[in-house]
């Protein structure tokens, strides 16, 4: 093999590393987002746990967090939870930095 080919490699290799440390955080975020939006909700337990699964699904509709966003922001004004959406996005934005905090301590 030869260097060239052990470059390209080492290049795939990393590429899909990163691509999984990606994905591992915007679910991680998307699982915090939803712990946030149902705790404001006043939701414990087994209905707080469902919903974050509600919203963890909910990011596999479209790429980008917009899905995400639409389903939280709908959540909140059923419930009459008056939230700016600058005030959601920067929810969101700082569970994203929560969120890569914590899968990096468990990347090894």
């Amino acid at each position: 093999m030869t260097t060239f080919d052990d470059r390209e490699k080492g290049f795939e290799g990393a590429f899909a590393h990163d691509d999984q440390l990606r994905f591992k955080t915007e679910m991680r975020r998307d699982r915090l987002v939803a712990e946030w939006a149902a705790e404001l909700f006043g939701l414990s337990g087994d209905d707080a746990e469902a919903y974050v699964k509600d919203v963890v699904r909910a990011d596999l509709e479209e790429v980008g967090d917009d899905d995400v966003f639409r389903k939280v922001k709908a959540d909140f004004i059923a419930r009459g939870v008056d939230i700016s959406d600058h005030r959601l996005r920067k929810a969101m934005d700082e569970l994203l930095i929560e969120a890569r905090k914590q899968v990096m301590v468990e990347v090894p």
